[in-house]
């Protein structure tokens, strides 16, 4: 017998990471960060720092909670670490809410196909 915990996380991880939305989602979020972190490698110029806004972007909903925590805790001048781990926490709370999103129209979508009239 499962118990409710277990059912929890496995619920949690097909919606945020095992459905093709949140997949696509995720990887659009990682494709960015990583090209913003391996930009000054490849990059001289001073504004190679300004890449950082592209994964801010797609994150920006829940991004936007981020960087207003940022703001009111240092006053503008908040660490790196915050908004690389707030973009990383950004995108899997809106994979999750893409990946419910995308049962919720999936599931509506097959009752109408299932349903005898």
């Amino acid at each position: 017998m499962k118990s409710g915990k277990t059912s929890l996380i496995r619920t949690f991880t097909r919606l945020a990471f095992a459905n093709r939305a949140s997949a696509v989602y995720l990887a659009l979020v990682g494709g960015a960060t990583a090209v913003a972190a391996l930009e000054p490698l490849f990059a001289s110029s001073p504004d190679a720092s300004l890449v950082w806004v592209w994964p801010a972007l797609f994150t920006f909903p829940a991004f936007g909670f981020v960087a207003w925590l940022g703001e009111a805790g240092w006053g503008g001048d908040a660490p790196t670490w915050f908004f690389v781990g707030g973009i990383a926490v950004s995108a899997l709370v809106q994979s999750l809410a893409v990946g419910a999103a995308w049962q919720g129209l999936r599931g509506r979508r097959r009752g109408r196909l299932t349903t005898a009239g």
